[in-house]
């Protein structure tokens, strides 16, 4: 008995000629954008190496970025550290501080804002029988859930520094126009996640619970956001260390903070006393960064598997 002939296998790891072919087409079309973007802008590359450029790059490295104090009795350590104590203690650790408190502030209320709304964004828990693979969904709780991630989606469509411009016509003088901004952003992006994830979760446990009486406000606080937590824990702190970025920035629009003091040495033209600030900036992000890195592999090890 002849057995029937078996088709020849693909070669692994090659994918097929259409697949092939559209990969092609996709960089080179990306090719082609790039360069129109370069060539029939306003980006004048020969501008950039030209020799007002070159002077301006080394006196800006050779002059104004050596700080003030040493430009004439010369580099020393103690001169250098002492320079940096004076502007640390005059604005630096204020705003520094201050640049950490936007941070956490507006993390904070975007957490909880995300909690709020996420179980609306679920269209497992936003009908009228949660948790439950048949049975009538209700308009109303479909409209619910489209009103909840259309208020995601426009909170984290508005950029941050819009929104903080804004809040300073209503809010002036103050760090709350900056961190209402920020809380507006990450929580409409956390309340999509938020919501995704409820929605993700493994139906047969919170099913069971349903069939045994439990409500859909118990069976999502006491089940569902638990085991989601350690997810929703990755998210946020992923966003946190994004947002203590974006505090930085949104100082520039007269919030007291990194921002404004940088903007505010760059006034003065104090390119020294501004490359400090930025530093400042950048020891708070790094420090933001490996915090947030060292609990999201701490979540992960101890998350089931």
């Amino acid at each position: 008995m002849n057995s029937p002939p078996v088709p020849p296998l693909q070669d692994e790891g090659h994918p097929d000629e259409p697949s092939r072919r559209l990969l092609w087409i996709s960089g080179l079309g990306a090719f082609g954008l790039v360069a129109f973007a370069w060539m029939s802008g306003e980006i004048n590359i020969g501008g950039f190496f030209g020799a007002d450029r070159a002077r301006n790059l080394e006196r800006f490295l050779t002059e104004d970025a050596i700080p003030f104090p040493l430009r004439e009795s010369g580099f020393t350590w103690s001169g250098l550290w002492t320079w940096v104590g004076g502007q640390w203690n005059a604005a630096g650790a204020e705003a520094t501080m201050t640049t950490l408190w936007i941070a956490v502030a507006s993390m904070a209320l975007a957490g909880a804002g995300a909690l709020l709304v996420a179980p609306w964004v679920a269209r497992t828990i936003s009908t009228q029988e949660p948790f439950l693979q048949s049975g009538p969904i209700g308009i109303g709780w479909i409209w619910a859930s489209r009103i909840a991630r259309l208020i995601c989606i426009l909170a984290r469509a508005l950029p941050e520094y819009i929104l903080a411009f804004l809040w300073v016509a209503v809010l002036p003088g103050s760090a709350w126009p900056a961190v209402l901004a920020l809380a507006m952003h990450n929580g409409g992006i956390l309340g999509r996640l938020f919501g995704e994830t409820l929605e993700n979760l493994e139906r047969r446990p919170l099913q069971a619970l349903r069939t045994l009486g439990g409500s859909r406000g118990q069976i999502t606080a006491l089940a569902a956001v638990p085991v989601a937590l350690p997810r929703f824990l990755l998210y946020f702190f992923y966003r946190f260390e994004t947002c203590v970025r974006e505090a930085t920035v949104l100082g520039m629009l007269g919030i007291v903070s990194l921002g404004y003091q940088i903007q505010d040495a760059r006034s003065r033209h104090a390119y020294d006393d501004m490359l400090l600030l930025v530093g400042f900036g950048v020891m708070l992000v790094l420090l933001a960064d490996l915090t947030s890195h060292g609990v999201r592999i701490w979540l992960r090890r101890e998350a089931p598997r």
